[in-house]
């Protein structure tokens, strides 16, 4: 397993506590992309959140951003009859993040992020409730979904997938993060190898 020490970051006192609880999922044997196991990849969204410069919070909700299942993966879903566990282990602010990143209706947030709305409203891909956020709540939405994004998009090679949305997520939050979605575009392979891959269409959503 990864280790949760990085240069100049302060080491999480409950991660060991955070990871023993994903691994009594079984999550270290379910596929996730390309030929990463879904808790390295938990793991390195984690990490990643912090070198990019991201509160502790935001990072325990890294670790668990796709815990209840997402409009792609379904690979795995805690049920949400289990929601109360996740709170008392990585802190309400953090758990209703990666609710919402794991709910979050993906077409209208896409929308919204091209016309820079201010209005921070998301939506329950399943029940189609209606969430109001805070500013905070979508900068930290925001930042962990495209931080999630970046960490995978290489094996993926999914390089058309919500193209635009994540240009301008990148350029709304500006900063590490931008310099780390260009970094990785970077090395977007050339066309003619014929390794764009089409993504796969997401499940009829709730509006």
């Amino acid at each position: 397993m990864s280790s949760e020490v990085k240069v100049g970051i302060e080491p999480d006192p409950k991660y060991k506590e955070l990871t023993d609880f994903l691994l009594s999922l079984g999550t270290e044997s379910i596929t996730h992309s390309g030929d990463k196991k879904y808790l390295a990849h938990l793991i390195s969204v984690y990490q990643d959140v912090r070198s990019w410069g991201g509160p502790l919070y935001l990072a325990r909700a890294g670790m668990f951003h796709s815990i209840y299942g997402t409009q792609l993966f379904q690979g795995f879903t805690l049920p949400l009859e289990r929601r109360h566990e996740l709170q008392e282990l990585i802190g309400e602010e953090a758990e209703w993040i990666a609710f919402l990143n794991c709910f979050v209706h993906r077409e209208p947030f896409d929308k919204a992020i091209l016309q820079g709305s201010t209005d921070y409203v998301v939506y329950n891909r399943e029940t189609g409730e209606k969430y109001q956020l805070t500013e905070q709540n979508w900068k930290d939405l925001v930042f962990l979904h495209l931080c999630d994004w970046v960490e995978q998009i290489e094996r993926l090679h999914w390089w058309d997938y919500r193209r635009e949305a994540w240009v301008a997520m990148a350029d709304y939050l500006g900063g590490v993060a931008k310099e780390k979605y260009e970094e990785v575009m970077a090395r977007e392979p050339d066309r003619s190898l014929g390794l764009h891959v089409v993504a796969p269409e997401s499940p009829p959503q709730q509006s």
